[in-house]
């Protein structure tokens, strides 16, 4: 009886075990899309409210411009819907792309190119806006930020182009990437790089009317929006001084707690900077946001404009990675408490590892040491509810885990490197794109790994 006894235990150890063993490992990929075109999701949040659908663009090596709808995929049936197809399109414009969904409703935003767009002045970077489709009211479109380039710039307008718009947890705010409009005129009339990217937010505050639209190349916005960091052209060497700001997301599912234990909402994002001897690197920087945007403040986002970055906006640089013997990093990101921030940087070998830090300052901490490089594409993305984060190296797909300090392969070994990695609310299911070959022409797919 002892020794039958013995037996059930360890069996029921032996199956434990294993299914704890599943719940680390045990993944299972599952084909998407299969037609022959591209389904970009483009590193963004991807997945509805309630898990079921992705939403992605189709474009080609065209680009943005020439790219005529954004689509949504059940995850479950594979049914494709188109979502927008913007009117008249042609190869140069209007064009739209790189779609994130609403987190609680069944809205999307996306890239969308002027209406004014031609062939002599077609899609670029600052020539687009951010786009809202209500799934509810999809004829309607909602124009999220307000474009005027006739000085003085309407308070809450902008004047150039806006990108990858990612929503905030409560939906209430809009981040994105910045291009001016203005200062690409100058640039092209004079040959100064003076049209640099840097960082702005829409708050759903407002509407902005201008009063000199013409709905093409000046138009109304239906949410305020502001710039958020100052860019010059030539930073002091050895200072904190940015030239370019982008590779932005939200800290923190509702922000991070600061050292006085205040809840502060902020972004984090990828500054240029200069070292001593002038060479251009990359670090990892916070810009920490007030309630309110409509309120401008003394600094300005560029140097000769009337763009002001609104009151109680502040900036800081967390890394310092110019005095490393491989500087620079990539891929920025945080934890959903907004305790820690994660990003790439080269190892002693040149291989781009992942590095943690504290986001209200401290060590940064090397958490993992792979032998083949960890891929900037492949994108590093926490996963949701957990002190996780996944990435691909080695046409792999890991997890890391921040209580245990170690990685778990959750996939096998590929034959095509995913890429462009996005949770789904519940941290149940990661999509990700793979290039797959049909024929003689390759395509974009997508696929989904779940637990």
């Amino acid at each position: 009886m002892k020794k039958v006894l013995f037996i059930l235990l360890a069996g029921v150890f032996i199956i434990l075990a294993c299914e704890k063993k599943r719940d680390v490992k045990m993944w299972t990929e599952k084909q998407i899309t299969f037609d022959a075109k591209n389904h970009d999701l483009d590193d963004n949040d991807n997945f509805s409210p309630d898990n079921l659908w992705l939403v992605y663009d189709i474009r080609t090596d065209a680009g943005i411009g020439a790219n005529p709808a954004i689509e949504k995929v059940n995850v479950e049936t594979g049914e494709m819907v188109t979502i927008y197809s913007p009117p008249n399109q042609a190869d140069y414009g209007p064009g739209c792309g790189a779609a994130s969904y609403h987190p609680t409703e069944n809205k999307v935003v996306f890239i969308h190119g002027l209406f004014s767009c031609t062939e002599e002045n077609p899609y670029i970077w600052w020539r687009r806006f951010g786009m809202i489709i209500d799934e509810a009211q999809p004829e309607q479109p909602i124009v999220l930020d307000a474009r005027d380039i006739q000085p003085p710039t309407t308070p809450g307008a902008l004047r150039g182009g806006t990108h990858r718009h990612e929503w905030s947890a409560d939906g209430q705010w809009i981040g994105f990437t910045y291009n001016d409009a203005l200062l690409a005129q100058k640039e092209a009339e004079t040959g100064e790089i003076v049209n640099l990217r840097t960082l702005g937010v829409s708050h759903n505050s407002a509407k902005v009317a201008v009063e000199n639209s013409d709905g093409l190349e000046n138009f109304n916005g239906a949410w305020f929006s502001a710039l958020i960091v100052k860019v010059v052209p030539n930073p002091k060497p050895g200072s904190d001084e940015i030239s370019r700001a982008d590779g932005d997301r939200w800290l923190g599912t509702h922000g991070y707690k600061t050292v006085d234990g205040q809840r502060q909402r902020a972004r984090t994002f990828l500054g240029q900077v200069r070292d001593a001897e002038g060479n251009t690197v990359k670090e990892v920087y916070v810009v920490d946001l007030p309630e309110r945007i409509d309120e401008p403040g003394t600094e300005l986002a560029y140097e000769e404009t009337d763009l002001f970055i609104p009151k109680d906006v502040s900036w800081r640089r967390l890394t310092h990675t110019t005095e490393w013997t491989n500087p620079g990093v990539d891929r920025v990101t945080s934890s959903p408490d907004g305790a820690l921030l994660s990003f790439l940087a080269k190892d002693a070998t040149n291989r781009d590892q992942i590095y943690l830090l504290p986001t209200t300052g401290g060590e940064i901490r090397q958490v993992t040491h792979r032998e083949k490089t960890v891929e900037a594409d492949g994108g590093i993305r926490w996963r949701p509810g957990y002190n996780m984060i996944s990435f691909v190296c080695d046409n792999t797909i890991w997890l890391y885990s921040v209580e245990e300090n170690k990685s778990v392969a959750i996939s096998p070994k590929f034959d095509n490197k995913p890429y462009n990695l996005s949770w789904s609310h519940d941290g149940n299911s990661l999509a990700y794109n793979k290039i797959l070959q049909d024929g003689d022409n390759e395509y974009k797919q997508i696929f989904v790994l779940q637990k």
